[in-house]
């Protein structure tokens, strides 16, 4: 098996890496807290300059707000109406290395309509706009990775989107920007990091911080697993935990902490043949902008944008949050959509940096990077296309407290795995559905997935034909990717493979429930289930499912909320 597996074998020799540190001359450089994308983009940057580096997970890898985004990597026109000019130039030189460097396999080019409604007066204005975008963009340092916008008229609108209302505009602007799996990105940078040496663990939670003084050495974690606690200790902990930001600094300090709003963002996810389009669109709307997002044979929906005080592992979407989505998408549609074209819904928080008696609309996008305490390094706020640059100036503070002297971050030139001959493997798709005796369109679903590491997944077939099938209920994924997902990305539970490995749990209508039972029985050998515990994993699958229907019926967050909390988090029986 690669040496950079997530098999449940490496999480026993991380967990015992990260015990040893209590040993003589044994800490970490450098523990990181939180496994969404700017932790895992922390332990990347912090050990490809070759430093020790742990990290620990409370969940699964991009359990919180890292698998719940727009799963855009763009660098936000609305922010150029705010003149916030170097938060979208950053994110555009972002973009252009994502696309064409570091994850080419996972981050793709997608067309947006941006639709004119008044004449005369706004293509000009928007106009300048977009040509500022995409002026920005061939500025950054990078190229692009994307076309240039082109205007179109209201005749080459419909013809591009022929399901909009024939009064819906009177003409358009089609312009780039790019979208990614992010769950799947996250697994893919935490493999990347273990590859470099660092020694991750999901379902380690966080209890308290260890300290000397004012200073914090370290911190008291648990395996979820086990209900086992030990201590790991190290030179810095970087706190990268997202909305749960105030509380794990409460842990620490009361003084001069950062101050993190969570924001309600609800996505819709519909067939792709409900409206016929072959863009995108990006719409506004009296409170945000509402994106349109082809999402290969299902358009994705959203967002909202609205202030959350409940239960931050598990947001739960109104009835109420989906008619207003529903209602601003069916204003430019000729057949509107309805709840029953509704397959999924998903909702996230933003961890947006409080202001005082702001709205969360206008909450800053920006991050920040505190030291509130020696020892602790806090890094907060910030957009998903930003990462990487969050990731490296949370190190940066980190490395200047380190007694020696760090290298520069390099991560702008580390490729995740899979990047690195994915176009070759491309390229001999054909090639390669005649050698394993596998369809073409399964070899590109396994590309745009695995990128080069496709052939590992398609050696599981190879040995096992079985594992070629696909899932009962969710046919664009194999058996074989269930195991993968087991052995190779860290998956412990039914839900970590059905909602963020693969994303059946938005996808399909049943929204896997046919498919949990196979899973489970898939992943059993691998994790040693016996068959009490694999029934309970779908037991558990299946509640959850419910759970969330349920509170998608409720109309407003308080009942949705509870609704949603009827099932927690599975915690294996000890």
């Amino acid at each position: 098996m690669a040496t950079d597996a997530l098999s449940p074998e490496y999480r026993e020799a991380a967990l015992d890496k990260l015990r040893a540190t209590a040993e003589p001359g044994g800490q970490l450089d450098i523990l990181i807290v939180g496994g969404g994308v700017v932790g895992a983009g922390a332990a990347l940057d912090a050990v490809t300059r070759g430093l020790k580096v742990g990290m620990v997970e409370a969940r699964d890898w991009a359990s919180g707000t890292s698998s719940r985004s727009s799963k855009l990597i763009h660098g936000g026109l609305r922010y150029l109406e705010m003149l916030d000019f170097a938060l979208v130039q950053e994110a555009l030189k972002e973009r252009g290395l994502l696309i064409q460097r570091i994850a080419p396999h996972l981050v793709k080019p997608v067309p947006f309509l941006y639709p004119l409604t008044k004449r005369f007066v706004e293509r000009p204005y928007v106009g300048a706009g977009i040509m500022l975008y995409d002026t920005m963009g061939l500025t950054s340092g990078n190229s692009r990775g994307v076309p240039m916008h082109k205007h179109l008229t209201r005749r080459s609108t419909l013809r591009a989107a022929p399901s909009l209302k024939d009064d819906a505009m009177v003409g358009s602007i089609r312009y780039y920007d790019a979208q990614v799996d992010d769950a799947r990105y996250v697994a893919n940078m935490v493999r990347t990091a273990v590859h470099y040496g660092a020694s991750a663990a999901n379902r380690v939670a966080v209890v308290d911080f260890l300290r000397e003084g004012e200073r914090v050495v370290g911190a008291r974690v648990r395996d979820q697993e086990t209900g086992d606690e030990f201590d790991v200790f190290a030179q810095q902990v970087v706190n990268a935990t997202g909305v749960w930001t105030d509380e794990t600094q409460a842990m620490v300090t009361d003084r001069g902490q950062l101050k993190v709003r969570a924001s309600k963002g609800i996505h819709l996810v519909v067939p792709r043949d409900r409206f016929q389009s072959t863009v995108g669109l990006i719409l506004r709307t009296e409170k945000s902008v509402l994106f349109v997002i082809p999402w290969g044979r299902h358009w994705i929906i959203g967002t909202t944008d609205t202030d959350w005080n409940l239960d931050k592992a598990h947001p739960a979407a109104t009835s109420a949050d989906i008619d207003y989505i529903l209602e601003h998408v069916n204003r430019v549609l000729k057949r509107p959509l309805t709840r029953e074209d509704v397959e999924g819904v998903y909702a996230g928080l933003r961890p947006l940096l409080a202001g005082e008696n702001d709205s969360t609309a206008k909450l800053s996008r920006e991050h920040v990077v505190a030291h509130p305490v020696p020892g602790l390094v806090v890094v907060a706020g910030g957009k998903w296309t930003t990462y990487r640059v969050m990731a490296k100036d949370a190190v940066d503070e980190a490395a200047r407290a380190l007694d020696e002297k760090v290298p520069e971050s390099c991560t702008q030139t580390i490729p995740l795995l899979g990047a690195v001959g994915y176009k070759a493997a491309w390229n001999k798709r054909h090639r390669t559905a005649d050698e394993y005796g596998v369809h073409v369109v399964r070899v590109e679903h396994l590309l745009n997935r695995y990128g080069a590491l496709a052939n590992e997944v398609l050696d599981l077939i190879a040995a096992d034909p079985t594992l070629g099938e696909p899932l009962p209920g969710a046919d664009d994924y194999l058996r074989a990717e269930v195991v993968y997902a087991t052995t190779h990305e860290g998956a412990r539970h039914v839900e970590d493979v059905l909602a963020r490995r693969t994303r059946i749990s938005i996808e399909f209508w049943d929204r896997g429930v046919a498919a949990a039972p196979v899973a489970a029985e898939l992943m059993a050998p691998v994790l040693g289930w016996d068959e009490k515990r694999t029934e309970e994993e779908v037991r558990h699958y299946l509640a959850r499912v419910e759970a969330e229907r349920l509170s998608q019926e409720q109309p407003d967050d308080i009942s949705a909320d509870a609704a949603r909390l009827a099932v927690q988090d599975i915690a294996p029986p000890r």
